[in-house]
């Protein structure tokens, strides 16, 4: 399973990126509001910092606009996904940007029919929102499994990007249902290696060593 930071934090990615458990970035208006950097300025530093996809969000919502960002944004670094909106002109984009061998993220995915429909745009990626699904209500975890069922019966190549993220519980069961990937907030990024009995392990055998009176070096 790959993972992405959902962050435009430059700095964030950079130290996290060190880890070599990074898979790649995504990033969306909100959070490059978040991180106060210009939106090209932090993605050409993301793109030199992480050696996989990046995925770059349109604002325009109109066929023409969202064609004409996605080709602007593809120029900026050879590792650049361009993410577009579920909408027919994000689609209609999409088949663009696939013709012009341009990897395509398509965004806030909320049923299966809409994965589907991405599917056969040719996206490389679909990110279901299944945070948000489940903070409306649903089970945003049904919604990757429906999606794998979909994808395995008909072979399509698209890969299934976990997003809206909660909690690590959220990571581990999307990796169990098959997804490709899990985009995923540096917070959460960290929780994923941390526990509570790891620490207090480490602290135990550490005051035991220290009572040795041994070395190692």
């Amino acid at each position: 399973m790959q993972f992405f930071l959902d962050s435009a934090d430059v700095d964030v990615i950079k130290k996290l990126a060190l880890t070599g458990l990074v898979d790649g970035v995504t990033t969306n208006p909100s959070l490059v509001l978040q991180s106060g950097w210009s939106f090209e300025e932090a993605l050409r530093e993301i793109c030199a910092a992480v050696e996989g996809p990046v995925s770059a969000e349109v604002v325009a919502a109109d066929f023409e606009g969202i064609v004409k960002e996605g080709l602007h944004l593809a120029k900026i670094a050879n590792n650049i996904v361009v993410k577009v909106p579920l909408t027919f002109d994000g689609l209609k984009a999409c088949q663009v940007f696939c013709v012009e061998e341009i990897p395509v993220n398509v965004t806030l995915c909320f049923s299966a029919s809409q994965a589907l429909m991405a599917a056969k745009a040719g996206a490389t990626f679909i990110s279901p929102f299944i945070g948000r699904l489940d903070d409306a209500g649903h089970d945003g975890l049904h919604l990757i499994h429906e999606i794998a069922q979909i994808y395995r019966q008909f072979d399509f190549e698209t890969q299934i990007l976990a997003a809206s993220i909660r909690h690590p519980l959220h990571v581990i069961e999307a990796a169990k249902l098959g997804c490709d990937a899990a985009t995923i907030p540096p917070k959460i990024f960290e929780q994923l290696i941390k526990h509570p009995l790891t620490d207090k392990g480490l602290e135990n055998f550490t005051k035991d060593w220290a009572k040795t009176g041994q070395k190692i070096l």
